[in-house]
């Protein structure tokens, strides 16, 4: 089983397991290797597996945090205060049932771009990158006097809106796509252990 596909995840550039679960606040934890604790994670709980090309991945299938209750500002108040531990991180969700998608970048401890449609009001914070305005999506907010537009303004502005092909496209642009890590699993055993409030 992989990463990417209903989850949300974090992708720490350099680091180790034990930094990421140490900032996530993980209690309970127990060794796992990649498939036992993905799989895991995707019931329950976070798992933090061991480095990959460089990068540090945690994800957990409803949250990687009970304190999110929203994609807006307790979000950023989460990425923000794993910005002052981690430094730099990625950060994405997504979903296609729920239609929920979600992606964020932190470098030096500070969110510099946000982006979350979950099929209403979008939030974004900073300027998109490149790779958002090639694929025409995370450019669209409510723009001002859409409560006059025609069928067909509305048709284009849901055609700016993300699915999930565009969040691992995002996410390969950044750095690393997890659903594309080969299908042999990294050696060494991650961390999978629950965030406060979630045991």
């Amino acid at each position: 089983m992989g990463i990417g596909y209903k989850t949300s995840w974090l992708a720490v550039p350099g680091g180790d397991n034990e930094q990421v679960a140490d900032a996530l606040g993980l209690l309970e934890r127990v060794t796992m290797d990649w498939e036992a604790g993905t799989e895991a994670a995707y019931r329950r709980g976070v798992f933090v597996a061991t480095p990959v090309d460089g990068w540090t991945l945690a994800h957990g299938r409803v949250h990687l945090t009970a304190g999110v209750v929203d994609y807006g500002p307790s979000l950023l108040s989460w990425l923000r205060s794993l910005g002052h531990q981690l430094g730099d991180l990625q950060f994405f969700h997504t979903d296609r049932i729920s239609e929920y998608h979600a992606w964020a970048r932190v470098e030096a401890g500070e969110v510099v771009r946000a982006y979350c449609y979950d099929g209403g009001v979008p939030l974004r914070l900073g300027e998109p990158t490149e790779i958002e305005r090639q694929l025409g999506v995370g450019i669209r907010g409510m723009e001002e006097g859409r409560s006059s537009w025609d069928e067909a303004e509305w048709d284009d502005w849901y055609a700016a809106m993300p699915v999930e092909r565009h969040v691992m496209a995002i996410a390969r642009n950044w750095g690393i796509c997890p659903p594309e890590i080969p299908d042999a699993p990294p050696t060494g055993d991650g961390i999978y252990g629950f965030p406060p409030g979630t045991e």
